[in-house]
């Protein structure tokens, strides 16, 4: 479904059980609301589910970028608005986690637990550079010439070797992507410094860091739970998108941690 929020067509899906509290899940870069299959599927009993693709992103719009933290936070909080949602539990991978650190700093009143995932909370210089290259190769070429660079950065070695059909799928979210969407949303990342104000969140968070992740490294989850002394912290041996390669782990330990908030 579509819902214009914040001037821009968002689209979402809502599925679980209506009677349960709502539960927020929200993508990477360059993936789509389907990366969360999965665990929609595990949380369907215990879950009033939102899944949505966020802009540039999926079957979302994509308005000309540069995109901000605070554009990106909006859409959600208008999407919650447009949707009678008052409060959710919540779960963000990536930008999903970086967003939901936004979301935690502005607008906590939103939220119950919280999960973020493979995720930073300060972009330093040399990631920052490394976004200007693919933002250039994505303006120049599309998204073909990053989906098997960004398959070796997003999983193991030995994950990419079992041929899951799961690979082919992300393969295919990257691919769909718009060049727009991406460089809006890598021009956000390029952004990101929130780590100076994490120790101000007293909200439950879990944070659950790859242990091969080496574009959001479990290092820089590990200051992050150092800042935030209301945070418990896990890595799962998986590399960045661990809720895909580590499925049933990463959901246990989901499952785990709801159940105590």
């Amino acid at each position: 479904m579509l819902a214009n929020v914040n001037g821009v067509n968002i689209n979402y899906e809502i599925s679980g059980n209506e009677n349960k509290p709502w539960l927020t899940f929200s993508n990477s870069l360059a993936t789509n609301m389907g990366m969360w299959d999965d665990q929609v599927a595990a949380f369907a009993d215990d879950f009033h589910i939102l899944r949505y693709d966020k802009r540039g992103h999926g079957k979302s719009e994509a308005p000309a970028g540069p995109y901000s933290f605070d554009d990106l936070i909006a859409d959600q909080v208008a999407l919650w608005d447009h949707l009678g949602i008052d409060k959710s539990y919540y779960v963000g991978l990536s930008i999903g986690g970086m967003s939901g650190q936004g979301l935690l700093l502005e607008h906590a009143d939103r939220l119950n637990a919280v999960v973020l995932s493979n995720t930073m909370a300060l972009c330093r210089p040399e990631f920052r550079a490394a976004w200007d290259d693919r933002i250039a190769l994505a303006g120049k070429e599309g998204m073909a010439p990053l989906i098997n660079p960004t398959m070796e950065r997003w999983f193991t070695e030995g994950y990419r070797k079992t041929g899951a059909p799961a690979l082919d799928v992300v393969r295919g979210m990257i691919a769909g992507t718009t060049a727009a969407g991406y460089a809006g949303c890598a021009r956000a990342i390029q952004n990101l410094a929130y780590l100076d104000r994490l120790n101000t969140i007293d909200h439950p968070v879990l944070l659950i860091a790859g242990a091969h992740d080496g574009g959001t490294p479990e290092s820089g989850m590990a200051l992050m739970h150092a800042e935030m002394k209301t945070s418990e912290y896990v890595i799962l041996d998986a590399a960045h998108i661990s809720n895909i390669e580590k499925a049933d782990e990463y959901t246990a330990t989901v499952k785990e941690f709801f159940a105590k908030h």
